[in-house]
């Protein structure tokens, strides 16, 4: 059924794919990027030539108030929206060039997005919600979609959910889901927007334990949050104001010991490899 919902996506032609660009250690590499609009009273910069990196394994959070283009900038590092200029950079794919149709399948391949309003398909059980990126871009046999889906959710501790519909389940559990989705396709980095804003103070804290285990295990993690007190539980800490950063500090990291169990690691892949 969901091989035949998505499988148009398969026939783009795949992107070359490396490890670092130039040997160049950063996975994510942001450079002088600039996102301005048109608006009635003229054109209005959201960014303002901004540069990041990050490198794999790091837990990296970015903070800022409302409107101060954090939220824009992810946009530009998963490829939701393009930089008017400026170059951004997974690995040594350069995300500001590609198709619509290929950095579609690229990103369902290298970028796990996990996002506050969770965006789970509601007429999907929770278990196919995470089968269906492995579907959409062909990344493991069909045979395997099902036990990896299984590993992922017993991971984020929703096992017993799997064969409910996400309304039949609370919001951080829905939020545990997301998460679980995300990771279905391996992806080197995980890029999270305000993931515990509508969550409580014990879920939001299970939520940043998977993030820190996860980047314990080499993933990538850029989370966007307002809550200082979550940021500061990351390895790093970027500050945004006015679409300029202002500040980049290595914050605490936790000392207490994750309780989530190590991810399941990934079949091998039939199509390409990952960043």
């Amino acid at each position: 059924m969901l091989q035949r919902l998505f499988g148009r996506l398969r026939g783009e032609k795949p992107v070359a794919e490396g490890r670092y660009r130039h040997g160049n250690s950063h996975l994510l590499e942001v450079r002088d990027v600039v996102k301005a609009y048109a608006g009635p009273a003229g054109t209005v910069q959201a960014l303002k030539g901004v540069s990041l990196q990050a490198d794999p394994g790091e837990f990296v959070a970015v903070v800022g108030k409302s409107g101060s283009g954090k939220s824009t900038l992810m946009n530009m590092i998963t490829g939701v929206d393009r930089p008017t200029s400026g170059t951004v950079f997974i690995g040594d794919t350069a995300m500001h060039t590609l198709s619509e149709q290929q950095l579609t399948v690229w990103r369902g391949r290298n970028v796990g997005i996990v996002y506050q309003a969770f965006l789970l398909i509601p007429t999907l059980t929770v278990l196919e919600n995470v089968m269906l990126p492995m579907d959409v871009c062909n990344t493991y046999p069909p045979d395997a979609f099902r036990q990896r889906a299984l590993h992922l959710l017993e991971q984020v501790e929703m096992t017993e959910h799997v064969h409910k519909l996400p309304a039949a389940t609370s919001g951080g559990q829905q939020q545990r889901v997301a998460i679980a989705r995300a990771l279905a396709n391996d992806p080197p980095l995980l890029v999270a927007d305000e993931p515990t804003g509508s969550l409580d103070t014990k879920t939001a804290d299970m939520v940043i334990r998977i993030f820190e285990k996860l980047a314990a295990q080499g993933k990538t993690i850029l989370m966007v949050t307002h809550d200082n007190e979550l940021a500061r539980r990351a390895q790093r800490r970027i500050t945004i104001a006015d679409g300029l950063i202002v500040a980049g500090e290595q914050a605490a990291v936790a000392e207490e010991e994750s309780e989530v169990s190590p991810l399941p690691a990934a079949v091998d892949k039939p199509v390409g490899s990952v960043v």
